[in-house]
């Protein structure tokens, strides 16, 4: 079995903090046509990068009936920066049109199989998956970017239209696990600022 959800997978529950104080679970989603689950965190350059390339999915793409939750699965103890209170303040400074979410125990990014910050998952009314990857091609220099994957593939799904490329390789810094050194690999600078 693969590390990460497959295609065509059941999205797995959750019941995590918000930065709003309240507790949700998938099922809070319930209404949305379609939920973009993503791993996300404070500090990670790849994140702070195309934050706004992904408020702009979620805005352009409210009205059709999809729903955005970001969640940090980030070692506190690994990285400071990824604690609660951090994420309540970048929350309360930016106002992002999703609900932020706290996997403290990361058991959430184990379910789901999150390899970077950030990665999608896009689910279908059913809550089935029907893409997982990044966001954009170059998620830390927005001045780069040629391919929005998260956009097309909302504006395919939105269309009801098949999904032409449902998987993708994310771009960004490993997810920092409880208990581990924060991992370098080649291209991963996030550790290094």
């Amino acid at each position: 079995m693969a590390f990460t959800l497959s295609i065509g997978s059941s999205a797995p529950d959750f019941d995590l903090l918000a930065t709003d104080g309240n507790r949700y679970t998938l099922g809070d989603f319930a209404d949305a046509k379609f939920l973009v689950v993503f791993f996300t965190c404070n500090h990670c350059p790849y994140v702070t990068g195309s934050d706004e390339v992904t408020r702009q999915a979620a805005e352009r793409f409210k009205d059709r009936g999809v729903a955005f939750a970001g969640i940090n699965s980030n070692s506190k103890n690994t990285y400071p920066d990824d604690d609660f209170p951090h994420m309540v303040s970048r929350m309360e400074e930016n106002d992002f049109p999703w609900t932020y979410l706290y996997d403290e125990s990361q058991e959430v990014a184990l379910a789901y199989g999150a390899l970077r910050t950030p990665h999608f998952y896009v689910f279908d009314s059913e809550r089935k998956l029907i893409y997982t990857g990044r966001g954009v091609d170059s998620p830390r220099d927005r001045s780069r970017i040629t391919i929005n994957d998260l956009e097309r593939v909302l504006e395919e799904a939105t269309s009801g239209e098949p999904i032409s490329v449902p998987m993708t390789n994310p771009i960004g810094c490993n997810v920092k696990w409880e208990g581990k050194d924060a991992h370098w690999m080649p291209g991963d600078a996030c550790d290094l600022v």
